[in-house]
């Protein structure tokens, strides 16, 4: 059953705090929280099935997360297409994998997006390292300039 959200676009923070830059994700969430974005903001340590039905009240999803990848620019924001890939190893499901579900059940395909975030440090600690700093901090930017104002405007 379909039901409105609060807002047209819903944000899903993906990490953990307590393992340095996983943590990412939330803290990301949090700086969204102080700017008023007009979308709805959901923390999940990760990706679960039920997800793909909570998107259906949204005509745009956007994932932050953390990556291990090399973005050339500490992070990066790209349309997120649905795929089924999917691995058996883990119980956690990729941005791409929920749109798929959602799309192949729902008949539902929303604007989606993924704002990932280089981190460097995986440890059991509370606290993001120093590079991984300068890298929110040039998400927010990018993320303040160019996606909350479109939010904004549409919702």
């Amino acid at each position: 059953m379909k039901k409105e959200g609060k807002y047209k676009t819903i944000v899903f923070g993906i990490g953990n705090t307590g393992r340095q830059d996983d943590g990412l994700g939330w803290l990301f969430l949090d700086f969204l929280k102080t700017q008023n974005p007009h979308m709805d903001l959901e923390y999940r340590y990760q990706l679960q099935i039920e997800d793909a039905e909570l998107i259906l009240n949204y005509e745009t999803v956007i994932f932050i997360d953390a990556t291990k990848e090399d973005t050339g620019d500490g992070f990066y924001f790209k349309t997120c297409k649905p795929s089924e890939a999917y691995s058996f190893s883990t119980h956690a499901l990729k941005p791409e994998t929920i749109l798929h579900l959602t799309n192949t059940l729902y008949y539902y395909n929303p604007k989606a997006f993924i704002l990932g975030i280089q981190g460097y440090q995986w440890e059991l600690e509370i606290g993001i390292s120093k590079k991984a700093k300068i890298n929110i901090n040039k998400a927010k930017d990018y993320f303040k300039k160019n996606v909350i104002v479109d939010c904004i405007l549409t919702n």
